[in-house]
This record gives C-alpha cells, sequence and structure tokens, in this order.
C-alpha cells in the first residue's frame, strides 16, 4: 500500500503509514512505552510539589497522538504495568505507586482520548493539535490532581496549587511543540 493511500483514507494516523501487522501494531506499544519510559527520566523538581515537570507527560499525548487510541492506551498500560512491577522508567526512575500516580493513570487515558482524536484528524492542522493537547492535559491532570490531594493528605487547593498551577506554561510549551511537529509530519509524508 503506497503511502499517499494511507494517508488520504479518513481515520488514518501516522502509525498507519507502516505497513500493518500484529508485528507492527506490537513494535509500537512497545516502543511507546520505552519513549515514554525514556521522556519520564527528563525530570525538574517543582519547589513545593512532590510532582516534578518532565517528558513523560509530552511523550504520553505524542504516543496517544501517532498510534491511536488502541495502541496509544496499550503502551501506556504497559507503561504503567512495567513500572508497577518494579522497570524505574517512572519520573527521577521511580516505580510502584507514589503521589504522582494518578498522573500515569491520566495519562493512559489521556492517550487513548488524543489517539482517537486523531483518528478524526485532529493531528493534521495546528489549531486542532492545540485543542487536542489541551484535552490531554485537561485528562491527565482530572485524575492527577485529586489522586495527588487523596494521596499526598492535601486539600484540593493545595493539590491545585502543586500539580497543577507549577505546569501551565510547561504544558502550554508542550502543545506548541506538538502544534508544529505533527501537523508537519503529515504534510512531509503526503508530499512523498
Amino acid at each position: 500500500m503506497s503511502t499517499a493511500s494511507v494517508t488520504a483514507r479518513p481515520g488514518a494516523v501516522l502509525a498507519d503509514l507502516l505497513p500493518s501487522s500484529r508485528v507492527r501494531d506490537a513494535a509500537l506499544v512497545l516502543g511507546g512505552a520505552a519513549l515514554t519510559g525514556v521522556a519520564a527520566q527528563i525530570a525538574v523538581p517543582v519547589p513545593g510539589s512532590p510532582v516534578p515537570v518532565t517528558g513523560q507527560t509530552f511523550a504520553a499525548l505524542l504516543v496517544g497522538t501517532t498510534l491511536g487510541a488502541r495502541r496509544g492506551f496499550a503502551a501506556l498500560a504497559l507503561y504503567a504495568v512495567a513500572g508497577l512491577a518494579g522497570v524505574p522508567w517512572f519520573a527521577q526512575g521511580g516505580s510502584g505507586v507514589s503521589v504522582s500516580f494518578g498522573y500515569v493513570v491520566g495519562m493512559l487515558l489521556a492517550a487513548a482520548a488524543v489517539g482517537a482524536l486523531a483518528r478524526r484528524g485532529a493531528d493534521r492542522s495546528p489549531l486542532r493539535m492545540a485543542g487536542t493537547m489541551l484535552v490531554g492535559e485537561a485528562v491527565i491532570y482530572a485524575v492527577g490532581v485529586p489522586y495527588l490531594a487523596f494521596a499526598a493528605h492535601m486539600s484540593a487547593t493545595a493539590a491545585i496549587a502543586a500539580g497543577l498551577t507549577p505546569f501551565l506554561i510547561g504544558d502550554a510549551l508542550k502543545a506548541a511543540l506538538a502544534m508544529g511537529v505533527l501537523p508537519t509530519a503529515w504534510k512531509l509524508t503526503n508530499k512523498s
């Protein structure tokens, strides 16, 4: 199947440009989990917060968008299960359940959400990609912040101050990066 016929097909995501097989899907899921684990090691502590700024959320949203909902969810599920089993690839080499584990669960759900949006063409233009990233980030925070409040015995206000507010500027930068990367990738593949 040629690249042109794949990109023209409604409902395609970037991963669909590769020849279809179960081996491809398994490799994409494994690669998505590994990318998220590597990106989680890019971590900067945030004063007053038990949650660091990481590349993990950007990777999770990128994985979901490029792989689609099913494979994106599977990649983040593999990432979460392996981390729970002791693979030290959560933020800052962590594993197991911590006060920030809710963000990992949120990333799993967000990968599926942005993957579903990408199948509807949300990764094809900068403006739609910005909206897609905002939806993904909202899903992550909708799970992560309440979990942080519960696990760290914080009030809702304290959890928002420690687990949401310090990350908004970084999230805006991640959204801007995605706004350029994914639509550009589609433009490049459509020219080949």
